[in-house]
């Protein structure tokens, strides 16, 4: 049986969050997303660690320009969306929705998500119990939609919330807290997310990432996954609408938040 990758979470610039994913069978390691170099350098030289393999969800600055300096100084190999091979560093292996490929012995899934970006990828480790969704699907939040339409994006987060329960959801940004504050303005009386609230609070008083996330909690509590659920529609105002024009109404009011 494949031992689960050992994820580590590095907090990168001021609010990204890039992740380290160690096979201790292989001794090999992988970085998910590259905000910057000096953050992620710091953490291999801590576990004693190289960088065998480089995986990029979207094109945006703070999730890849690190790339160029961790590919020379280890001679990682960098896999992206081939969708998105034009905005991207140079690829070595280009992936596209439903396709598969190994990394150290366990099968990655890639899931395209586009909404945020158009081309944003996801990367789906079962044997893991992980998901790498960076500015998609996020803790109690997703990624505006700077490129991609409010029905790519549903249909994107409604591809991930499919995802086993137990899955752990690796987001880019420290960005809960204030989702926090806005997602309790849509279901003001869902207990669970109250919980949550307090939860993100505490945490965030002392200095601790609220990501990961599970996919349960984010079922339970993210407003972005729930825009089919009567209650939410409810809420606000927009009983028996559409799932996709709720969803485009809470990013619209997040937006403005």
């Amino acid at each position: 049986m494949t031992m689960p990758l050992e994820i580590v979470t590095v907090p990168c610039l001021s609010d990204n969050y890039a992740f380290l994913l160690h096979d201790r069978a292989s001794g090999k390691t992988a970085l998910v997303d590259a905000p910057e170099p000096a953050a992620i350098k710091a953490a291999l030289a801590e576990r004693d660690w190289g960088l065998d393999e480089i995986l990029l969800t979207h094109h945006h600055w703070d999730h890849i320009d690190g790339t160029e300096e961790l590919r020379s100084t280890y001679g990682a190999t960098v896999t992206g969306a081939s969708a998105d091979a034009h905005r991207l560093p140079p690829l070595d292996r280009a992936v596209a929705d439903g396709e598969s490929f190994d990394l150290f012995g366990h099968a990655v899934a890639v899931l395209d998500v586009s909404g945020h970006t158009v081309g944003h990828i996801a990367f789906h480790i079962p044997d893991s119990h992980a998901v790498f969704t960076a500015d998609s699907l996020m803790a109690l939040g997703c990624g505006r939609l700077f490129e991609g339409t409010p029905q790519q994006m549903w249909q994107s987060l409604s591809k991930l919330a499919a995802l086993p329960a137990q899955t752990i959801v690796y987001s880019g940004h420290e960005y809960t807290q204030s989702n926090a504050a806005f997602a309790i303005t849509i279901e003001p009386q869902n207990p669970a997310l109250q919980s949550r609230v307090a939860e993100i609070e505490a945490a965030r008083a002392a200095g601790q990432p609220t990501v990961p996330s599970s996919l349960r909690l984010e079922i339970d509590t993210n407003p972005f996954l729930r825009a089919h659920l009567p209650e939410v529609q409810a809420s606000i105002g927009m009983e028996g609408a559409e799932a996709v024009d709720v969803f485009a109404e809470i990013r619209k009011r997040k937006d403005n938040f």
